[in-house]
């Protein structure tokens, strides 16, 4: 008889400061035997909860079930955080054995006979309960997950409904860890000689790329995003802009054990027969239900309204381009490879100012106090580094969020590098949410532990590392979700932070992206690297000015995305999903210039999972909802109002879940926006 691994009780038992984890106490081995523990605690939790011999209550049955599992949150928060931003082989074995494990156990809950049962009992009498607001909410989430999870199914339909769940689990941990794989084993090594027009920032980070892969003396241009734009940008070999752009748009499509096509095409049928399972005409209506937009018409109406003005946008910027390129003696087309490099030179020329000379302004450091004093400005938070205390990589930083009393409201790690170890992109998460609940442990509520993750160049030491204006929008974007769960003030964890309709999560992310190009924020944290002087007025206004510049580029390669996404979910089966991808792009008449955002191979918003799956257009309906949020402030003159700052953050940023959006929304604008603030903001307004 074998003993079963030691578990190791850091990975649970949280005791770092202000109940932080010690990372640095937890093994990749100790997972395992962790998981292994936490799912039969958790398993004996939810059949205590079914098999009560007490009438269902709301205490003893919803309020049980929001508390039950806490240990095997942890020990996920921990594992899928190491899988995201510090990964290794064993990480990503595990990975493709937890992902199906997790989803057998969550469809056996989900399809709990006895369980739901109680749930049902509650949801057909909750106009007796004497329920607040936020607990109906609770209970309709309960009850909708149950049945979206099979609870009314036969039991044949409910044993398929656990199979398709299980089957998608791991082919969405496979495609990301594909992805993954082919942005590691790819790079261009390039010698001194190859790089006309790239600026210094930039050689400096592809050195230290170059030396991360014991390349000395090297410089690679990599897939990373901080890299491969700007290399794109910048360089006047058009070869190399080719070859490097080739690597990066195949992602996921290289043969062999990485290539994702044929996990596309299982997954689109598998979400199509699940769809199909639940009542559904297809998937994406699946998803809508429970979303602002509803339907998928809704979605298709407000893509196709954009994709109209941004494709004549598109077509008279790739004009200009074509024609900057012939000046300069050249005879070639647009084409994708291309797009960047002029359009950077255009921008300078009809602006008179490039990336490259505003990039000394964008520090790092500078922008993450930026985006910390915008807190303190709107919603009166502090922030303090937490010199010393360990993050899960040397790289993290750790932060005190304390409010106008000085009362610790949230703890808030930084991740801002790219390295190999990191999936690519950027992205918020919680290692713990906020609520008010007492847990079994006696613990009143918890405190919200909120992280970031970005893929900025790690600059060479003791230089600042740069950002380009995208990337400090991204680091504003990130903190914006990040303040959506830290400044969360509800009682039940399932509606806690940004527990909230998918097209409605982008909001306070996207609303924050504002103010950064607030003129009082770039005048005090745009300085140069240097000398320490802030931005020039002239140059200010010149960024400024230029905010709508490449608007058709930029919203073409979005809205394509969107809609490919939508055709994917919107059909009853998709025999060849490149074939679709291309069929969906001609008839919108997509510019040969101009690529997919995200190319299906590679798109781990729809496929590396399901968060984003028939969802990736809530980017453009939070935007709606942005453009429309931020002119509240901008009809008073005053960016940093109280009273709209107050009302922002009692019913967006502090209530999660816990209303319907559309309330929401209404509560703090007193209306329901249209797309045209939106279309203003982007430039292709009329």
């Amino acid at each position: 008889m074998t003993s079963s691994p030691a578990l190791n009780p850091a990975v649970t038992d949280w005791n770092g400061p202000d109940g932080l984890p010690r990372f640095e106490a937890v093994s990749d081995g100790d997972f395992a035997p962790a998981f292994d523990a936490a799912l039969v605690e958790h398993e004996a939790e939810i059949d205590a909860i079914a098999a009560n011999a007490e009438a269902p209550t709301f205490a003893n049955t919803i309020v049980a079930l929001e508390i039950a599992g806490d240990r095997l949150s942890r020990v996920s928060a921990l594992f899928w955080n190491r899988a995201g931003a510090h990964t290794n082989d064993a990480i990503q074995a595990l990975e493709r054995d937890i992902a199906p494990k997790m989803s057998r156990h969550y469809s056996k809950i989900g399809m709990n006979a006895a369980l739901f049962a109680r749930i049902d009992a509650l949801w057909e009498g909750r106009e007796t309960l004497g329920l607040d607001l936020e607990a109906t909410r609770v209970l309709e989430r309960h009850w909708k997950g149950f049945v979206k999870s099979g609870a009314k199914l036969p039991k044949a339909e409910q044993e398929r409904l656990a199979a398709i769940n299980e089957t998608l689990a791991s082919l969405g941990a496979k495609f990301g860890q594909n992805v993954l794989a082919d942005e590691k084993s790819w790079a261009l090594l390039l010698d001194n000689e190859d790089l006309a027009g790239v600026p210094q920032f930039l050689k400096d980070s592809m050195a230290a790329a170059a030396r991360d892969r014991g390349e000395e003396g090297k410089y690679a241009v990599t897939l990373s995003r901080s890299i491969i734009e700007p290399f794109l940008t910048f360089s006047e070999r058009r070869d190399l802009r080719e070859q490097a752009f080739k690597a990066w748009v195949a992602r996921g499509a290289n043969g062999g054990e990485t290539d994702n096509r044929a996990i596309i095409r299982e997954t689109l049928a598998l979400r199509a027969e699940k769809a199909t399972l639940l009542g559904y005409q297809n998937y994406a209506a699946l998803k809508l239900d429970d979303t602002m937009a509803k339907t998928p018409e809704a979605v298709n109406e407000l893509l196709t309204q954009v994709w109209e003005k941004a494709v004549v946008r598109a077509r008279q910027e790739e004009a200009e381009l074509a024609e900057l390129i012939a000046r300069e003696g050249r005879n070639h087309p647009v084409m994708p490879w291309d797009w960047r490099h002029y359009a950077e030179k255009l921008r300078a020329r009809k602006f008179n100012f490039s990336e490259s000379e505003l990039k000394p302004y964008l520090q790092l450091e500078k922008i993450i106090d930026a985006c910390f004093d915008v807190a303190q400005r709107l919603f009166g938070i502090t922030a303090t580094e937490k010199k010393g205390v360990k993050g899960y990589h040397p790289d993290v930083r750790v932060f005190d969020i304390r409010d106008p009393d000085g009362k610790l409201v949230a703890l808030f790690l930084g991740d801002y590098f790219a390295r190999a170890s990191k999936r690519s992109g950027a992205w918020m998460s919680s290692f713990q949410s906020q609520h008010r609940l007492t847990l079994k442990n006696g613990a009143k509520g918890e405190l919200p532990i909120i992280y970031n993750v970005c893929n900025f160049a790690k600059p060479a030491d003791g230089k600042p590392a740069l950002l380009s204006l995208d990337d400090a929008r991204t680091l504003f974007h990130e903190f914006g979700h990040a303040l959506h769960g830290m400044l969360s003030n509800v009682t039940y964890p399932s509606v806690s932070g940004t527990s909230v309709a998918r097209d409605f999560v982008e909001l306070p992310s996207q609303l924050y992206e504002h103010w950064l190009t607030v003129p009082a924020i770039l005048k005090r944290y745009a300085v140069h690297e240097a000398t320490g002087e802030p931005m020039p007025q002239d140059l200010l206004d010149k960024v400024l000015s230029a905010r709508t510049f490449n608007a058709g580029f930029n919203t073409v390669e979005f809205t394509s995305s969107a809609l490919v996404d939508m055709a994917f979910h919107t059909r009853a089966a998709v025999e060849d999903p490149m074939a679709v991808q291309s069929e969906v792009l001609e008839k919108i008449g997509m510019p040969a210039s101009i690529v997919m955002r995200h190319a299906t191979p590679h798109f781990q918003h729809v496929f590396s999972g399901d968060g984003y799956s028939a969802g990736y257009y809530s980017y453009m309906w939070s935007e709606v909802l942005d453009a429309d949020a931020f002119a509240a402030f901008e009809e008073t003159g005053d960016a940093f109002d109280a009273d709209v700052a107050g009302k922002l953050k009692d019913n967006i940023y502090s209530v999660g879940g816990a209303i319907d959006p559309e309330d929401a929304y209404r509560a703090f604008r007193g209306k329901l926006p249209s797309p045209e603030a939106m279309l203003r903001k982007k430039g292709l307004a009329a």
